[in-house]
């Protein structure tokens, strides 16, 4: 957590600089609607694989601080998952877990251009940019079984029920936007931005797998809870699923990355055209 809040420290220290001689939020402010795709990395999903690329979308309202600054607040919403039986891995295919669950997010983000960017300038209409963020997110792991779904957490499959300290977890977690991007101005107040930007988490349950098997004798018999602990063929002699055994990896928290393809539109537009020159003026100098 430390890392954490060094991290958030920095990140408002620029914001707060770079403000310091910003525009009027109503000439420097602009809105925009995002789709793209998403992918879950994680226990499950190790490798880094794309085999469970989900549609994404969003909104966001960014304000320009600098040529060279921006911050944007966005609002995102994507579904994740994955499958032991998409990995190439002989003990993963074994464990045989799967999960899905939506993600509801709201993050607070900096852009920082490579070059000067002012929508209506044809000479400062394209840049590369990076961002990085704060932001927190709703989600809660799902599966199938014989026909129905069931929500993981409740039912304790990681021990959380057996009272297994630290097991417990939450259904809201942070993260930390981080990524790179393109945007260009297309005519009038229209700009188009592309960015692909990975969620690092401060959780590990996102897929409701982390750490070791606790054992059947934990859970209520022939209960859906048992079953779902434990899914490895039931033909198979393994001790995988005994206690102790490993079902998940702690050494990394989950994640999930978004590219996103969004259209926003700048409020300059709506004004006169002597007022928009002024302010191109100012921001030009900048």
């Amino acid at each position: 957590m430390r890392k954490f809040h060094a991290i958030i420290f920095l990140f408002f220290s620029i914001v707060a600089f770079s403000g310091a001689g910003a525009q009027s939020f109503y000439t420097a402010s602009e809105i925009g609607i995002a789709l793209g795709g998403s992918q879950y990395f994680g226990d499950l999903n190790d490798s880094y694989g794309f085999k469970t690329i989900s549609p994404a979308g969003g909104i966001y309202l960014r304000r320009r601080m600098t040529s060279y600054i921006a911050i944007k607040i966005v609002a995102n919403y994507t579904k994740v998952g994955y499958n032991d039986n998409l990995n190439s891995n002989i003990y993963e295919q074994e464990r045989n877990l799967n999960f899905e669950s939506i993600i509801i997010e709201t993050a607070l983000q900096a852009e920082f251009n490579f070059f000067k960017f002012i929508t209506g300038d044809p000479e400062r209409r394209f840049t590369p940019f990076l961002t990085g963020g704060i932001g927190a997110f709703y989600y809660n792991p799902y599966t199938n079984y014989n026909g129905s779904r069931y929500y993981l957490r409740p039912l304790g499959t990681e021990g959380q029920n057996a009272h297994y300290g630290g097991r417990n977890y939450s259904n809201i977690a942070a993260c930390l936007p981080i990524g790179a991007g393109i945007k260009c101005w297309v005519k009038g107040g229209v700009n188009l931005t592309l960015e692909v930007a990975d969620r690092l988490t401060n959780t590990d349950y996102l897929d409701d797998v982390s750490n070791t098997y606790v054992g059947i004798n934990n859970f209520p018999q022939n209960s859906v809870a048992a079953a779902l602990q434990n899914r490895t063929p039931s033909s198979d002699n393994s001790t995988l699923g005994e206690a102790g055994k490993q079902r998940g990896n702690t050494a990394s928290k989950d994640q999930y990355m978004l590219a996103l393809l969004s259209i926003s539109w700048n409020f300059t537009t709506y004004r006169c055209p002597r007022l928009m020159s002024e302010d191109l003026i100012r921001v030009r100098s900048k």
